[in-house]
């Protein structure tokens, strides 16, 4: 793409002050509205029309409204207190009914309304009716004198549309309205060049961009402002996945991976699929085959698996490291927490104690293998030394191990044994040295940056021929992403989902508790009892450590231990803490003591939101639950039911009925399917800002599309289809340099590290 530097600036990209005089430019700076095109692209928020008429004895309190009535009399006076400096006063009548409309603002322009509005006038006005001491009124009222217009043009002036933009005090919609209308008023074809295509214009019925721009700032009605919409929505669309698209066509042209064949008869995957203690479904299996396709591919494999909250994930895993490791290569396993962390060291342990040795396959052909250590035709490597455990081949790495340990994972690591590691943010530290590193695998995918990730991206292995491989990389996550935000924050990473949950696992049901109803909170407790005496566990999630260092309204794990030690109804069991400020052998230690049922109930921060699987417990209390989002809680809730023991969940919470935190508790607890949760979390978060840092917010460069909006989800899925073809005939773009120049304008520094870091 050509940078916007190496252009003549357009007269778009003129600075307003050039366009517009100093001081209109000064103010719309505020709204950070430097050139033309950033005006162009700054969009109404809504359209108001004067309506249909209401008789005043229709009216209703709190609606907007427009009413045409006679003004009986008006009158400006200066407040009391100068804020607001005057308040307007007119009286009108319908002819049957009388009304007071109200307005505010500055003594010379309310004076001037107060000179059109004359006794006798005809006028409509248009706001939100009130009732004040018995009264009817109507306030935030705008109006519009009849007397002079003709009847074509009262009617003209009750179907056009009245755009209205996020103004601020300084700058007012309507002179918003006016700084745009004198730019478009400059603009010529030329000045606006048409990027889409013409037969994808043609295909989607879309109007052209500049009379598009003319259409949806100054509408004849509402079909053009709704058209207008359309086409601008799909230029959003269609930048992004563009963007995606390019980017995957970069990444494809000038990184290549080392291909570890897929698995057959007598493999290291093999003998884990004949040992594993539960049957595969058919979802995990179908995933899996595809993942070893593409690490069979020279091309990296860039895959999202996307499961619900024990779904089965961490054996998808270890069968694809397994690919990798049974022929000689490297594997690290990212995880976000060190519980997290040494919960997939023991449980990918557990899962391959059973292969028991491994090593030289009896009778069975050597062939050059990525790294010249003889990969076998059975899938099957000879591993450097004498035969080993296939449970010896996992290492550990985090932050908080001694020196020594430390050094000697280090060690094996550098000299390119084939292994896996697993561990947190340490892995990322430039003393790692993975020269076999064939697979990264990104667990809780929302916990890290791309950066981050990109770290190990960049520590691939090396061929045959000694040049650098770009490893293969497996992001997963289970916090449900609606398809539709996939298609836009993960459009350049390829999407699995696994579907439905193993053999074995219980649905949990879920009760939302009042604070208020202290007889339902101390219900809790007899039924926490109840469920260890029937050796079940119990989670007791806070919000808070302790309650001296954050806000002390809230429920904290000091606080709440030592309340639970002495409520009656736990009486005789032993209560365990787990933090995150605890050290690596406390949280081993605490964590150990719990699923060993030495302290049945944990009370614990959501250190244990993700990954840490305790088979034996089937009830989790969530306190204060209205300070977690809608995703956390259904994380902390995946934490029960991972057996076939029946499982609870109770929310206890402070919520008010009606408010936000109550809806987002509400659809928590309406289901427990945590793709339907995503969906539910969207519309009450929004989408975030796509491209840039902000996964989450209105903060959004999509501030025309709504991934809730089905309508708006075919114009994604559109866009898409149209990006490939375009980048598939033309990666560079050479033949669309007007597009080219859109997306350089269009995406700003922190987009162009994202694309360039994903």
């Amino acid at each position: 793409m050509t940078p916007a530097s190496e252009r003549a600036p357009g007269l778009l990209e003129r600075p307003l002050e050039r366009l517009l005089g100093k001081r209109t430019a000064t103010a719309l700076a505020k709204l950070d509205l430097h050139t033309g095109w950033d005006l162009l692209d700054y969009l109404p928020k809504r359209y108001e029309t004067w309506g249909q008429l209401s008789s005043l004895d229709q009216l209703v309190a709190d609606e907007e409204v427009t009413v045409q009535v006679q003004v009986i009399h008006a009158q400006v006076r200066r407040t009391m207190s100068g804020r607001p400096p005057a308040i307007l006063q007119a009286l009108v009548t319908d002819g049957l009914m009388e009304m007071e409309v109200v307005m505010f603002g500055a003594h010379y322009q309310l004076s001037n309304y107060a000179h059109q509005l004359q006794p006798d006038t005809t006028a409509i006005f248009a706001g939100k009716t009130k009732f004040r001491g018995g009264r009817l009124q109507l306030t935030g009222a705008k109006f519009q004198v009849l007397d002079e217009l003709s009847e074509t043009e009262r009617q003209a002036l009750m179907a056009r549309p009245i755009p209205i933009y996020r103004a601020s005090e300084a700058l007012p919609s309507w002179r918003l309205a006016k700084a745009v209308r004198m730019v478009l008023d400059q603009l010529r074809d030329t000045d606006v060049p048409e990027f889409v295509p013409k037969k994808i214009l043609a295909r989607r019925r879309l109007l052209g961009l500049l009379e598009a721009y003319r259409q949806v700032h100054g509408p004849a009605d509402s079909s053009q402002w709704v058209r207008a919409r359309s086409r601008l929505r799909y230029n959003q669309a269609l930048l992004t996945q563009v963007a995606l698209a390019s980017h995957r066509a970069d990444v494809l042209a000038r990184e290549h991976a080392i291909a570890w064949p897929v698995p057959k008869a007598g493999s290291l995957r093999s003998q884990i699929d004949a040992h594993l203690p539960f049957e595969l479904t058919t979802s995990q299996m179908q995933v899996g085959e595809q993942i070893a396709q593409d690490l069979n591919k020279t091309v990296p494999m860039q895959r999202l698996l996307q499961g619900d909250v024990g779904a089965g994930k961490t054996v998808v895993a270890l069968r694809a490291m397994a690919q990798v490791l049974g022929q000689g290569g490297q594997c690290a396993l990212l995880a976000p927490t060190e519980v997290l962390a040494a919960q997939h060291v023991s449980s990918l342990k557990r899962l391959l104690s059973q292969v028991g040795p491994i090593g030289a396959a009896p009778g069975a052909k050597e062939s050059k293998g990525a790294q010249g250590k003889g990969a076998q035709d059975s899938g099957l490597a000879t591993l450097p030394g004498l035969e080993v455990d296939a449970a010896d081949k996992i290492y550990l790495l985090t932050a908080s191990m001694s020196m020594p340990a430390k050094r000697a994972v280090l060690a094996k690591l550098a000299s390119g044994e084939s292994a896996i590691v697993v561990g947190t943010h340490a892995l990322l530290s430039d003393t790692v040295q993975l020269p076999g590193l064939g697979l990264v695998v990104i667990d809780e995918q929302h916990r890290f940056g791309v950066a981050q990730r990109n770290v190990l991206r960049e520590r691939g292995s090396l061929d045959p021929s000694g040049a650098r491989t770009t490893p293969h990389l497996l992001v997963m996550t289970a916090t449900p992403i609606p398809r539709t935000v996939a298609m836009t924050v993960f459009g350049d990473l390829e999407i699995s989902v696994l579907e439905g949950l193993p053999a074995g696992r219980t649905q949990v049901t879920t009760h939302l508790v009042p604070w208020e109803r202290q007889a339902w909170v101390q219900a809790l407790w007899r039924r926490a009892a109840q469920e260890i005496a029937g050796g079940g566990r119990v989670f007791v999630v806070c919000p808070s450590i302790d309650s001296e260092t954050s806000d002390a309204s809230l429920a904290s794990v000091n606080d709440w231990a030592q309340r639970l030690a002495k409520e009656p109804e736990l009486a005789g069991i032993a209560i365990g803490t787990l933090t995150g400020r605890m050290d690596g052998v406390e949280k081993e230690n605490s964590l150990n003591s719990f699923i060993q049922g030495t302290t049945p109930l944990l009370v614990t921060t959501t250190v244990v939101e993700v990954g840490v699987d305790v088979s034996d417990a089937t009830m989790m209390v969530i306190l204060d639950a209205e300070r977690f989002g809608l995703s956390q809680l259904h994380q902390l809730r995946g934490r029960v039911g991972r057996a076939d023991k029946p499982a609870i969940c109770m929310a206890v919470t402070g919520a008010q009925v009606g408010s936000p935190a109550f809806h987002r508790l509400k659809a928590f607890a309406s289901t427990t399917n945590g793709f339907e949760l995503a969906e539910a979390d969207l519309r009450l978060r929004s989408e975030g800002d796509v491209l840039g840092s902000s996964q989450s917010g209105r903060k959004r460069n999509l501030d025309l599309l709504q991934v809730t909006d089905s309508e708006h989800v075919k114009v994604i899925e559109q866009a898409r289809q149209d990006a490939w073809q375009i980048v598939k005939a033309d990666p560079q773009l050479e033949q669309a340099p007007a597009l080219a120049q859109v997306l350089a304008r269009r995406l700003d520094e922190d987009s162009q590290a994202f694309l360039e870091k994903s």
